[in-house]
């Protein structure tokens, strides 16, 4: 019996800035496909912090495996200040 693992191709952590009226708000989150991941935020099936709202992706960096993007989006979750560079595009 072989040992098997499941790979991903490519993982990706994006930054998502509403770009509807109302106050700016700011997202993060990761996934394997950002082109549909940016359709299911606008369409309201993404994650509930995002419903009801237009997002655009501001920011998007490409990673090997789940877990180093993970690590990433948990990073970028928790330093706002980095998260702002992004956003002001430095």
């Amino acid at each position: 019996m072989t040992n098997t693992k499941r790979y991903l191709s490519n993982c990706y952590v994006y930054l998502l800035q509403t770009c509807d009226e109302g106050v700016s708000k700011s997202y993060v989150g990761w996934t394997v496909d950002l082109d549909k991941r940016l359709a299911a935020h606008n369409d309201g099936s993404g994650a509930k912090a995002t419903r009801g709202r237009q997002w655009k992706l501001v920011h998007s960096e490409v990673f090997t495996t789940r877990g180093a993007a993970m690590s990433r989006e948990y990073h970028l979750k928790k330093d706002r200040a980095e998260r702002q560079k992004l956003l002001n595009g430095l």
